[in-house]
């Protein structure tokens, strides 16, 4: 019976030390899991000055070069082969440098013939002059019904013709750059006669290159004549070409696009028919202007913290232009002289105690 009191009281005593020991413990469980949920340190920000200012606008549309001015160059004889050719596509020729030519033997011949003719016909004509009794060294005093006799019947007007056409003919034999640029389609071959029917080679001009692209329908207010654009072909190792718009087509397609166009100097680097990236850039006034690193994203709205007393306010916002770093932004509680955190706000909530460590202009 004694044993059985004993165990009992044992029994009881082990309970309280137990419970004791069970509510030393708890306090220190509940610290270490507040400490684990709460941050450690208070968020470090880098802050703004808001304030309106000039945006940089800009505008990357795909586009195509042309060219301005080229030409397609062909022989107007297809009688005799080709005898030479100066130079190969992708070469840049200057204005009246020789292309190509063809055999000239039988031209400089023809011509050489049509000049005796025009000789014996100037001589025949003055016979004429001279049995109607006037001076053939003095064509002012003839009468001008006589000296149109005198050149008909002496066959000098046929003769003249035949000469000019001749020394066309062996000066259209030989092809010359009508402009300086790059030479293109040249599939002509020495030897062989030039095809009535094809071009035989093509000049295109590459001081004056145009590039045509397309813009949105909303965004035409922001494209002017004039407005400067950066003009990228897709190799990576040529660099940006600069090139003004000139022209705008006040139409909109059923794709709710408007064709632009930009002249641009090509140099040695754009060609016709090349494929570029356009950049239109253009000074927009009087904006309020952030970094992109400055808006982010809450319940699928875009947001911009602001700064005041110490802690993260939470403004809603609407973004409007922009490029490849600023946004302009619009929304309550942002106006010139507001304080903008722009970095360090991803995990933010509204009125989080944050902690500037750096000022950005």
């Amino acid at each position: 019976m004694t044993g059985i009191v004993y165990s009992s009281l044992g029994v009881m005593m082990a309970a309280v030390l137990l419970t004791a020991c069970g509510r030393e413990d708890r306090p220190s469980v509940e610290k270490e899991g507040v400490e684990t949920v709460l941050p450690a340190e208070v968020n470090e920000v880098s802050v703004m000055t808001l304030k309106k200012g000039d945006f940089n606008h800009e505008l990357v549309s795909n586009g195509k070069v042309e060219a301005r001015a080229y030409a397609d160059l062909n022989f107007r004889l297809t009688s005799e082969p080709v005898a030479r050719v100066y130079v190969k596509n992708g070469d840049h020729v200057k204005k009246g440098q020789k292309l190509a030519e063809l055999s000239l033997f039988t031209l400089q011949n023809k011509l050489e013939q049509a000049k005796t003719s025009l000789d014996q016909a100037d001589l025949e004509m003055q016979d004429v002059l001279i049995g109607q009794g006037y001076a053939p060294d003095r064509p002012e005093a003839v009468p001008e019904n006589v000296m149109k006799l005198a050149r008909v019947r002496s066959g000098y007007e046929q003769s003249r013709a035949n000469y000019e056409l001749a020394r066309y003919e062996l000066q259209q034999a030989v092809l010359t750059a009508p402009f300086d640029g790059v030479v293109a389609n040249l599939f002509g071959k020495q030897y062989n006669r030039p095809d009535g029917a094809e071009p035989f080679c093509r000049i295109i001009a590459t001081a004056g290159m145009e590039v045509e692209f397309s813009v949105l329908e909303s965004e035409l207010p922001l494209i002017r004549r004039g407005d400067e654009v950066d003009v990228s072909p897709y190799a990576a190792t040529v660099a940006a070409r600069k090139g003004r718009v000139t022209e705008i087509n006040p139409l909109v397609d059923e794709n709710g696009m408007v064709r632009v166009k930009a002249q641009v100097d090509g140099g040695s680097q754009l060609f016709d028919g090349m494929n570029v990236r356009v950049t239109v850039k253009r000074r927009v006034p009087g904006q309020l202007v952030v970094p992109k690193t400055a808006v982010v994203l809450r319940s699928g709205r875009q947001v911009v913290f602001t700064l005041r007393e110490g802690k993260a306010q939470w403004n809603y916002v609407q973004t409007g232009l922009e490029n490849m770093t600023e946004y302009t932004v619009t929304g309550d509680g942002l106006e010139e002289g507001a304080q903008v955190i722009v970095t360090g706000n991803v995990n933010l909530a509204h009125e989080t105690p944050v902690r500037v460590v750096g000022q950005k202009k």
